[in-house]
């Protein structure tokens, strides 16, 4: 079937035979104005990415990035099967759920002196001493361990035959983001997030590029983090900002779709509405993207450095902040190692 179309086409495909989700040209000049008003602002910046991961370790030595990639390489389903009962870990006294869990988890191993950062330690940990590392505050364990244990042992012996840290293996690709998201992609099996859709073979691979986003986030763009072709890059298709575009309009969900949510419905990997949500995120906000640089051109006379994965930056924390008001909107639910 050759290769796969690429994220940024892949949504375009998608969005232009899409059934159940529909991109809203209305929705997406909203969200483009927001987003102009914000414009000078840290949010919208590389250096924005460091508050909204104050766990991440200052980027001084490999184990630093090492810690991205352990991150971004367990980074996917963290949704709970009930939502009173949510995996908890505490860490310097404040308590996080979700994907927090996860950062917490890692820089309180690392502090209790486990070398959850080192590709030697964690290509052979055991699934038991993970499962210490993710240990929860209460009675309800990280979802998925047993497939966080297989993709984060891969990916340690992955990094083991190329220099023995994720700054040697990511340094082949020459600073290059879409050269980077192909070598994670070609190299490590749990990174290959591609789907068949209307007989074409498509691809969202949301873990390679937000681990090229968080490399560049955590390097506040500069040194080895001043990559080019950041506008490569699409928004990260998972399942929390596809519920803030709902929200802010920029998508629009069938009955059908919101109904089959609502009552729960689970979704498979690859499954036709599945792809939908997250092929329609991806082009909404290429064209919220689009949309904000002419702003920024016909307005401000400049031109636009805001990229798609610095909207993502931005949609991922204003869906978490405000998911009460977002609450009549249904996460789609899949369990898999893609997000």
């Amino acid at each position: 079937m050759g290769s796969p179309l690429l994220p940024r086409e892949s949504g375009q495909f998608i969005a232009e035979r899409s059934r159940d989700v529909f991109v809203e040209e209305e929705g997406v000049r909203k969200v483009a104005e927001m987003l102009y008003s914000l414009r000078h602002s840290d949010v919208l910046t590389a250096s924005g990415w460091k508050k909204a991961n104050p766990l991440a370790p200052e980027p001084t030595s490999d184990q630093a990035l090492n810690w991205v990639f352990v991150v971004d390489t367990m980074n996917f389903s963290f949704w709970p099967e009930k939502e009173t009962q949510q995996c908890e870990v505490t860490y310097k006294g404040t308590t996080y759920t979700g994907y927090m869990t996860l950062c917490a988890a890692i820089t309180r191993a690392m502090e209790e002196g486990i070398p959850i950062t080192d590709p030697k330690y964690f290509s052979q940990m055991s699934v038991e001493q993970l499962a210490h590392v993710l240990r929860s505050d209460n009675e309800t364990p990280m979802p998925m361990l047993q497939e966080r244990h297989q993709v984060l042992t891969e990916g340690g012996r992955v990094l083991l035959e190329h220099g023995g840290s994720f700054r040697s293996f990511i340094s082949q690709a020459g600073n290059d983001a879409r050269k980077m998201v192909e070598l994670v992609v070609e190299k490590i099996p749990s990174y290959r997030d591609e789907a068949t859709y209307e007989g074409k073979r498509i691809s969202f691979y949301k873990r390679a590029q937000i681990l090229v986003a968080d490399f560049w986030g955590v390097m506040e763009a500069r040194g080895e983090g001043a990559i080019i072709d950041m506008d490569w890059l699409t928004m990260f298709a998972d399942y929390r900002v596809p519920q803030a575009l709902v929200y802010l309009g920029a998508l629009q969900y069938s009955d059908a779709l919101m109904q089959a949510l609502n009552n729960g419905e689970l979704l498979s990997s690859g499954d036709r509405k599945e792809v939908e949500i997250r092929g329609c995120s991806i082009w909404s906000v290429e064209l919220i993207k689009e949309h904000l640089c002419k702003l920024v051109q016909e307005r401000d006379g400049q031109t636009c450095n805001i990229n798609s994965a610095i909207i993502d930056f931005y949609l991922w924390p204003y869906a978490k902040q405000h998911h009460k008001e977002m609450a009549h909107i249904p996460i789609h639910h899949t369990r898999c190692v893609y997000y």
